[in-house]
């Protein structure tokens, strides 16, 4: 069997085996980033279907014609460093397939809606004393209890539902939902962060877990500062477009010749910013001279601020400010993004080869800087199906005659 060559692993968690049964983006943001990080990652997906993301395009990956591939480029946003493997487990032949696979791995990750598993026998109390050393993930929208457990989540839905819509947008506007998928991609990091502590106490005292992971959770609890807000006077934290509810000046202003982002964080910094625009004055007036007093006064010292800043072109400003220690930055598009020299610096921008494209294909790097256990791209996002006889000779030592078999029996 042919294998296409990939660098060693060289990420803290090799060794480690997961199995990816989820879609979309939340579930595989979170196995991304275990594979970015070493593990062994194999997608199980439908045969002839595989994740619904490889359809949501354009733009997708293009060929060497310039043709649309299979592959778009919101799927190859979150499924690089893993495998993939088709498997069908409403097939008998395919479930056994897949209980093999579980006798082998360390984690199972799942997106199905509440109780879907379990009809097939592989809800987490089936498998529970037959893989005890099993950590057992399941995301959904809301959770396994409570009155909304059977619904299906969507990232849009939980923004809503969970509170940051009422956050974002202009202060007269209509609620406003953020640029990416947020509340998926957090659930993501929130299950990565979950599944680590999991395997820490698996190796400690034996035995794998269930994890409850629910989208609106991860929401409400990333609400932070804005929900506790609320939660100490009892009124909705306001919407303040591009300011912000208990830092002013700390907001978006229009400089000469387009946008900047001015962030004051302390009274120190107040005082430098006032004494570089020539107004030393504003950080000595009573109104302004504490950041309790400017949160109060905002309608009167943010339009001075705004006057001031309008007179001058963006580099006088960030060039100024920044020698001072005063925080203040562009506001980029996403090419002044990947163009930017600290960007290309940290290695934001990586390429990898993929089997349809002619060139090298760009992603979007890992931001985890280990000095050891260095993170290091070894699979491109997989084609459907790309790596079901590899990853079954693999992990089961499966030989080529039964492989065929399977896939005969359409189990894979």
């Amino acid at each position: 069997m042919s294998r296409t060559p990939v660098p060693p692993v060289t990420g803290p968690l090799a060794g480690l085996r997961v199995l990816d049964m989820s879609r979309i983006l939340a579930g595989p943001s979170a196995t991304q980033i275990l594979g970015d990080l070493g593990a062994d990652v194999v997608k199980i997906e439908k045969p002839g279907e595989g994740d619904d993301t490889r359809k949501w395009g354009p733009p997708y990956l293009t060929d060497a014609d310039g043709a649309d591939t299979t592959e778009s480029s919101y799927y190859l946003s979150c499924n690089r460093n893993k495998r993939s493997l088709t498997l069908d487990f409403t097939k008998p032949a395919g479930k056994d397939v897949l209980l093999r696979l579980l006798g082998k791995a360390d984690v199972l990750i799942e997106n199905y809606k509440t109780g879907t598993l379990a009809k097939y026998g592989l809800g987490y109390e089936d498998l529970r004393d037959v893989y005890p050393r099993l950590v057992y993930l399941s995301l959904t929208g809301f959770g396994q209890t409570g009155p909304y457990a059977a619904r299906a989540g969507y990232d849009f839905l939980i923004q809503g539902m969970g509170g940051i819509m009422s956050l974002t947008g202009e202060v007269a506007g209509e609620p406003m939902k953020t640029g990416v998928a947020i509340a998926d991609l957090m659930a993501g990091t929130y299950s990565v962060i979950a599944i680590l502590a999991a395997l820490h106490h698996r190796d400690h005292h034996g035995r794998g877990q269930h994890i409850d992971m629910a989208l609106l959770d991860t929401q409400v609890a990333w609400l932070s500062n804005a929900g506790q807000y609320y939660l100490t006077c009892g009124r909705p934290t306001p919407r303040y477009g591009n300011g912000h509810p208990t830092i002013v000046p700390y907001q978006t202003f229009r400089a000469s010749d387009g946008w900047i982002i001015l962030a004051v964080g302390n009274d120190e910094q107040f005082r430098r910013f006032c004494a570089f625009a020539g107004r030393s004055d504003l950080s000595a007036d009573p109104r302004f001279a504490a950041n309790k007093a400017r949160v109060r006064n905002r309608d009167l010292i943010v339009p001075i601020v705004a006057g001031l800043i309008a007179e001058r072109p963006s580099a006088h400003w960030l060039k100024g400010l920044e020698p001072l220690g005063v925080p203040a930055g562009p506001i980029n598009d996403l090419k002044g993004v990947f163009d930017d020299p600290q960007v290309k610096a940290r290695e934001m921008r990586v390429e990898m080869p993929h089997p349809l494209a002619p060139d090298p294909v760009a992603l979007i790097g890992s931001p985890l800087k280990f000095s050891e256990t260095k993170v290091n791209y070894r699979h491109p996002p997989p084609t459907a199906g790309q790596h079901t006889g590899e990853v079954l000779a693999d992990w089961l030592k499966m030989p080529a005659a039964e492989v065929e078999k399977l896939r005969k029996l359409g189990a894979i």
